[in-house]
């Protein structure tokens, strides 16, 4: 494999779109095993307009869909014949912890780890680091579905 995967090979994986594409680079991969994901956090992403004005704060949930994208790379390149053409559904989340606030010009490094993989699910924990501390973690449950 040719590193890092850049966008446009990002998005030979995820269905995900501007403005709902929250990786931007894949730095480290391991099929099977784990994988090291960045998005780079800037002024203009749209929900800053609103959360909040004066006080730009990423939000959580878009934090761990961020997580969620590197973790469905990871299993598309895990279970690449069986997962082609399908798309990856969350069905859980545990143990959800948020550290800190991401703000713009924080480089989201997206950490996830494959704990557990079946023929339609996937099991991963992650963490979500700015300037090498964690700023959010969980443990994520999904699975494959037909597009």
């Amino acid at each position: 494999m040719n590193f890092p995967y850049d966008i446009r090979k990002i998005m030979e994986f995820l269905p995900h779109r501007y403005p709902f594409i929250l990786v931007d680079r894949i730095l480290e991969l391991t099929p099977g095993e784990q994988i090291v994901a960045l998005k780079n956090v800037t002024i203009n992403e749209p929900f800053f307009q609103g959360h909040f004005p004066g006080n730009p704060i990423m939000p959580g949930v878009l934090v761990l869909e961020a997580m969620a994208q590197a973790g469905g790379i990871l299993a598309y390149e895990t279970t690449m014949k069986d997962a082609k053409g399908k798309i990856i559904y969350f069905m859980g989340l545990d143990n959800v912890r948020f550290r800190k606030p991401v703000i713009p010009g924080d480089q989201l490094m997206l950490h996830m780890k494959l704990l557990r993989i079946r023929a339609r699910a996937a099991k991963m924990e992650g963490v979500a680091m700015v300037e090498g501390q964690p700023v959010a973690e969980a443990i994520m449950m999904a699975s494959f579905g037909d597009a």
